[in-house]
Parts: structure tokens; C-alpha cells; sequence
């Protein structure tokens, strides 16, 4: 059932999270019975023990539409062969559960290595190559359909906000004075080398559809050039396998400087949403947007 969406953003922790995930299971005719939580972030991630299943859970009604074109972009990527992954096709998806998006997901079994930027930057390629169908309706790349809601309800210091929200503001004026020169096309949205998993066959898998979306492919190349220019993640023989795999070093492009504040500014507030949980994440956002108040400072930023 619906309920207030302020109300369950607010109150969206783990434990709440998990409370949606046991309602989500018997609304689905699964045991939810030893599930764990793997990962909180924009959603709640949780691994099933009684079946081969994740569950995700979202933070408020507000996200559905989101949860929708996960679910219609898994099933349009299955009949494409695509690697990707899947969702559990013999119920009706989403749920919605307390005012919280529910998806119920394949497990992938993990091989024994985790991917590299070479394949990544080769996955990016195939998928950019794509023709979306033209039954599939995906939204355009909105780099700040979240960040209202995240200020709003951050818990936060109000100077941090009062800065946040005019940085914000001036991102979205830079934003307007984008010239992308490439045709538009499917683009992960979030594409990270964590969205990628090798399966126990060895098979590179790209997860995680929620910011999937019709736009230029520079929104994908944005996530990996940001992380080893800006933030030194990467060796520069990791980034070079990249661009080699891809074909194309966003660097070199001269709206870099203004995605790469907009890769900044969502990285932070995504963490942001999760101060209370404990003391190394709020401590992790203190060191972001100390990074944000100083642009030509280093940034000694950890992957999250």
C-alpha cells in the first residue's frame, strides 16, 4: 500500500528496509526467513537463503517509475542476449510495499575475480551499439531528478545545505550550456565498474538499471574519466584499457569539467542520504563536500 512518500524516505534505514523486504517476500510466496543485507544505498539490497534471489528495495513511491524501467530494461536486454541481469519473470513487478518499490532479481554467482576496466569500457561499447525497440520507453538523463529530494530530507548541517543547494544551482546553470555532438542511445546511467559482476563461468554481467535512460553515451564514459582524473582510482594502465576498450577518453572533451562537477556533487549527496547509519559513512560525507567547498583541492575521497 501507498503511504506518505516524505515519511518512508525519511525513516528509510536498514531496519525499515528490511521490514519491506520480509512484506515484499510474502506478497511474492518467498521465505524471507535469513535474508542479508548486502548493500545500502539508493536501495536496499538483500540476498535471499531459502532461494537463489536478490531483493531490492527503493525509498519511497516516488521511485516507481524507476523500478519500472528496471524491470522493462532487464526483460528487453534478456531478449537482446545481452549480459545483464535478470529479473524473476513468474510474478507481476514491481511491488509496492509500504509506499517502497520492491524488485525481485536472479542471483549471480560470483567467480573468483572482480571485473576489470577493460571489460567494462568493452560492455559500455556493446551496450551503446544498441537499438532501443521502439515499445521500450526510457526517460532522458536527468542528472538532478534526485538531489531535490536528498537536500530536502538530509540530515545535515544548514551550511552544508545552504552550499549544496547553491552549488546545485550553479551546476544546473553549466549543465543548460552542454553541446553534446553524438546521436543518443541506451545508456546504463551509473556506470561504475561495481555495476559489472563475473559470474562463476567467468561471464561479465552489468547491473543496477535504475538510471537506465535514452541520452549520450558521455553520461556512461562520465562515471570511470571522473574516477581516475579527479579522484585517482584507477592506475593510468586500468584507465588506459578502458578508453582502448571503448575507443574514446572523455577527457578530452570540453564539457569534461562540467560533468565531472555533476559526477562530484551525485556522488556526495548519494552518500549523504545515509549519515545516520554510522560513523564511517558520515565521516566519509564530512570528507566530500570538504572536497566540494575546494575545487582545485586534491580529493582523498574512498570508493563506497
Amino acid at each position: 500500500m501507498a503511504v506518505d512518500a516524505a515519511r518512508t524516505e525519511e525513516g528509510f534505514t536498514s531496519a525499515r528496509a528490511a521490514r519491506v523486504m520480509a512484506a515484499a517476500c510474502r506478497a511474492a510466496g518467498l521465505d524471507d526467513r535469513g535474508a542479508e543485507l548486502i548493500r545500502l544505498g539508493e536501495n536496499a539490497l538483500f540476498r535471499l537463503a531459502s532461494v537463489p534471489v536478490i531483493v531490492r528495495v527503493a525509498r519511497g513511491e516516488e521511485w516507481l517509475p524507476k523500478a519500472c524501467t528496471e524491470v522493462a530494461v532487464s526483460r528487453w536486454l534478456a531478449e537482446e542476449r545481452f549480459p545483464a541481469a535478470r529479473i524473476v519473470e513468474d510474478m507481476e513487478q514491481p511491488f509496492l510495499i509500504d509506499g517502497h518499490p520492491v524488485t525481485f532479481w536472479h542471483l549471480i554467482v560470483e567467480g573468483d575475480r572482480k571485473a576489470t576496466y577493460g571489460e567494462l569500457g568493452g560492455i559500455l561499447r556493446d551496450l551503446h551499439s544498441l537499438t532501443v525497440p521502439d515499445g521500450l520507453s526510457l526517460p532522458a538523463y536527468d542528472p538532478f531528478d534526485k538531489q531535490a529530494l536528498r537536500l530536502d530530507r538530509a540530515v545535515i548541517p544548514d551550511d552544508d545545505k545552504v552550499f549544496l543547494r547553491k552549488r546545485w544551482s550553479e551546476l544546473q546553470g553549466k549543465y543548460a550550456e552542454l553541446h553534446f555532438e553524438t546521436p543518443k542511445g541506451p545508456v546504463h546511467g551509473d556506470a561504475h565498474v561495481q555495476n559489472l559482476m563475473v559470474d562463476d563461468q567467468d561471464g561479465v554481467i552489468l547491473i543496477d538499471f535504475e538510471m537506465f535512460c535514452y541520452d549520450h553515451p558521455e553520461w556512461d564514459l562520465m562515471v570511470t574519466a571522473v574516477e581516475h582524473h579527479s579522484l585517482g582510482w584507477q592506475t593510468d594502465e586500468q584507465y588506459a584499457d578502458f578508453v582502448a576498450a571503448y575507443g574514446r577518453d572523455l577527457y578530452d572533451w570540453p564539457g569534461y569539467e562540467t560533468l565531472r562537477g555533476i559526477q562530484e556533487f551525485g556522488m556526495t549527496t548519494w552518500l549523504m542520504q545515509n549519515v545516520q547509519e554510522d560513523e564511517e559513512t558520515a565521516a566519509e560525507y564530512r570528507r566530500r563536500v570538504a572536497g566540494l567547498r575546494n575545487d582545485d583541492a586534491p580529493r582523498d575521497w574512498r570508493p563506497w
